[in-house]
């Protein structure tokens, strides 16, 4: 066992996303590192009629329950009191971007295989499809 500092994980509440979890969080335990846990939330509006962009100010920040769900979702998959440090983040941007930029400091990333946004029979998501290809640090998609 080697110790490792950070175990980024991607969650979006999905049931692979929960699995990631679960795995990322046993990961992190066996080598001594705290397991920071992501949600990206995605702005999907359509921009104002006559309008090109939409820019950064019309963009609402994360409501408090987005927060609050993520930490529902780690108690659910790890309980009240896990033994590792969990430190739960939520990001706005578009969720590979986010992940890739997250795996710079981490020494493992690790996702599901498919998301909430993923096509039924398809076996990896376009998430971690593309986190495989261009994370900073190795990546395990969790089936």
């Amino acid at each position: 066992m080697s110790a490792w500092k950070t175990v980024v994980v991607g969650v979006d509440g999905s049931p692979a996303s929960r699995k990631a979890l679960a795995w990322a969080a046993a990961e992190a335990a066996d080598h001594g590192a705290d397991l920071v846990v992501v949600n990206v939330w995605e702005h999907t509006l359509l921009p104002p009629a006559g309008s090109v962009s939409v820019s950064e100010r019309y963009v609402p920040e994360p409501t408090q329950r987005t927060s609050d769900d993520l930490v529902q979702v780690i108690k659910e998959e790890l309980g009240d009191e896990p033994p590792i440090l969990v430190r739960p983040h939520v990001k706005q941007g578009r969720p590979a971007k986010v992940l890739i930029d997250e795996s710079a400091g981490a020494d493992l990333l690790v996702v599901g295989h498919r998301g909430h946004g993923g096509f039924a029979g398809l076996v990896l998501g376009s998430v971690s499809q593309h986190v495989a290809s261009y994370a900073k640090c190795p990546v395990t998609v969790v089936r």
